[in-house]
C-alpha cells in the first residue's frame, strides 16, 4: 500500500502494550486516487450494507478492487447486484496478493471473522469487520494480539450507536439527567418472523455464530457499554432451547419441500423473494448452504430464551433478556438513577399504534433506500418528586433507525469530524460486547458467574478511555 497516498483509520487504537484501550478516531488522508477496498463474504449483509450501498453513495471515494467468497455462484451474483467490475476470488490470500487493498471489509460467517481480520492485520492492512468481532474468547485474544503486532487498525461496524434515537439517550445520560445510574432493565423481543429466521439460517449453529448471545446480543451489549461509558465486569446467565430445534414433533428438509407446509405456522416461502432465490437457492449446489432450512432440525444447538445479570466495573447492574418468539418485534429499556428514571422503547404495540405489519418490520429496518419518512418517538424522563416528561425525538425506521447512513458518512465522508458522543467503535468495543455473550454462555454451562477479566487480557475499566 502507498502509505503516502492514504493512511486509513489512523489512531483507531493504541499500538504495542496499550493496544485496544482507546476510543477509535477514524481518519484517512485522501490523495488523488480512491480508497482500494476488498470485500470477503458476499451474502446479504456484504452485498447490500457494505457493498451496493457504498458503491452508490461514495463512488468518488472508494473503489472495490476484489470480492472473495467460498461460493463462486454468489460471487458472480455479487458483481451484478453491487454494480462493480472487479476480480473475484475463492482464495483470500491470493486476492490480497493481487489487489493490494487499502481496506478489507469482513462480512463472512461469524466463526471465520478472526481468520480474515488476523491475516489482514498481519499484512498491515486496515480492516473493517461486521459485528460481532468473533464468537469466543480464544479467537478474541488472537485478534487482540494481532492488532498489537500490526501497524494497521481495526474498526467494528456498530451502526445502532448512530441512530438519532439511541444518540439522544446517550446525550441524556451524559448530561446526568437522572443523576448517577445505578441499574438498567433491558428487554429485546424478536418476533416469530425475524426471530425465527435466525434458526432457519447458519446462525442456528453455535459453531457458526456463537449463539444469539454473540451474533444478535452483541448489538445490545455494545449499546449498554456505550451508554454507561463503562466495561462489564461479571455476568451470570440462564438460557435454554425450548421452542425451536428438536422440540417440534415434525420437521422437513427445508420449507420449499416440506410436507408439513399446511400445518406449520412457521412456513416461509423463499420463492417469493427473487433476490434470495438468486443469491442463495441458485447457488446451493456450490457449498450446500440452505437459506430456508427447517426451524426444527435436530442440529440446532443455540438458545431461544436468554436472560443475564451483568455487573459493570462502575457498579451499575444490568438485567437483560432476549426472546426469539415474541408476537411482536421491539425493545424497551429503563435506566434507574439517583435522581429518577429514563424509559425508552421501540415498536411495543401496547404503547403506540402500529402501522407496519410484523412480517414487514425487519425489512423496513434493513431498507437502504433512504426514502423512509421521518417520525417522532419519545423518551420518558421521570425525575424523583416530579411528574414525568415525554421528550420527542425525530425517528426514521430505515437503515437501523438512520444509523447506517450516519456510520458510513463518518467513516468515508467525514473521518476528521469530531464526534461528541464517541460513537466510532474499535477493537476494545468489539471485544467487550462479545465477551458479555461469551461470559453468559459460559455461565449457563457452569452454573457460576463469570468474570470478564478471566476471558482475555483486557482488564475491565470503570470508564472507557477517550
Amino acid at each position: 500500500m502507498n502509505t503516502s497516498r492514504r493512511s486509513f483509520l489512523t489512531g483507531i487504537s493504541l499500538l504495542a502494550a496499550n493496544a485496544a484501550l482507546s476510543v477509535p478516531k477514524m481518519k484517512w488522508v485522501l490523495g488523488d486516487q480512491k480508497l482500494r477496498v476488498v470485500l470477503v463474504g458476499t451474502g446479504i449483509r456484504g452485498t447490500s450494507f457494505w457493498g451496493k450501498r457504498l458503491v452508490e453513495n461514495y463512488p468518488e471515494l472508494i473503489q472495490f478492487v476484489g470480492l472473495c467468497d467460498i461460493n463462486p455462484g454468489r460471487l458472480e451474483y455479487a458483481l451484478e447486484y453491487m454494480g462493480v467490475d472487479c476480480p473475484t476470488y475463492t482464495n483470500f490470500d491470493r486476492m490480497l496478493d493481487e489487489t493490494m487493498p487499502d481496506l478489507i471489509i469482513v462480512t463472512t460467517v461469524d466463526a471465520t471473522h478472526h481468520t480474515y481480520i488476523i491475516k489482514g492485520l498481519g499484512r498491515n492492512i486496515d480492516v473493517l469487520t461486521e459485528k460481532p468481532l468473533t464468537i469466543d474468547e480464544e479467537k478474541c485474544q488472537q485478534i487482540i494480539d494481532a492488532e498489537r503486532r500490526s501497524r494497521a487498525n481495526l474498526i467494528v461496524g456498530f451502526n445502532y450507536r448512530w441512530s438519532p434515537y439511541m444518540t439522544r439517550i446517550k446525550e441524556l445520560l451524559m448530561e446526568e439527567t437522572i443523576g448517577k445510574i445505578t441499574s438498567v432493565d433491558f428487554n429485546w423481543y424478536l418476533n416469530t418472523y425475524h426471530g425465527a429466521s435466525y434458526f432457519r439460517r447458519w446462525h442456528g449453529l453455535r459453531q457458526a455464530g456463537g449463539t444469539l448471545w454473540i451474533h444478535k446480543a452483541t448489538h445490545h451489549f455494545d449499546l449498554v457499554n456505550w451508554w454507561l461509558d463503562s466495561d462489564p465486569a461479571e455476568v451470570y446467565a440462564y438460557g435454554d432451547l425450548e421452542l425451536y430445534g428438536e422440540n417440534n414433533p415434525f420437521r422437513g428438509d427445508n420449507c420449499r419441500s416440506c410436507p408439513h407446509q399446511g400445518d406449520c405456522k412457521f412456513y416461509w416461502d423463499i420463492t417469493r423473494d427473487q433476490r434470495l432465490m438468486d443469491l442463495y437457492v441458485k447457488n446451493e449446489h456450490h457449498d450446500g448452504y440452505i437459506r430456508d432450512n427447517c426451524l426444527f432440525r435436530r442440529e440446532i444447538n443455540i438458545y431461544d430464551k436468554m436472560s443475564a445479570q451483568i455487573r459493570y466495573a462502575n457498579n451499575v447492574v444490568v438485567n437483560y433478556s432476549l426472546t426469539t418468539y415474541s408476537p411482536f418485534e421491539g425493545w424497551r429499556i429503563a435506566f434507574n438513577g439517583t435522581d429518577g428514571r429514563i424509559e425508552a422503547w421501540q415498536d411495543i404495540p401496547y404503547f403506540q399504534e402500529m402501522e407496519v405489519d410484523q412480517a414487514e418490520l425487519h425489512a423496513a429496518e434493513m431498507d437502504q433506500s433512504g426514502t423512509e419518512e421521518f417520525d417522532t418517538k419519545h423518551i420518558v424522563v421521570h425525575k424523583l418528586w416530579n411528574d414525568f416528561e415525554a421528550l420527542p425525538v425525530s425517528y426514521e425506521r430505515a437503515g437501523h433507525g438512520g444509523g447506517d447512513q450516519r456510520l458510513h458518512d463518518q467513516i468515508f465522508r467525514h473521518p476528521d469530524q469530531k464526534d461528541p458522543f464517541d460513537r466510532a467503535a474499535g477493537i476494545r468495543d468489539g471485544a467487550m460486547s462479545i465477551l458479555i455473550g461469551v461470559a453468559a454462555r459460559n455461565s449457563i454451562e457452569t452454573g457460576d458467574p463469570v468474570r470478564i477479566a478471566s476471558l482475555t487480557n483486557l482488564e475491565p475499566r470503570a470508564r472507557r478511555l477517550s
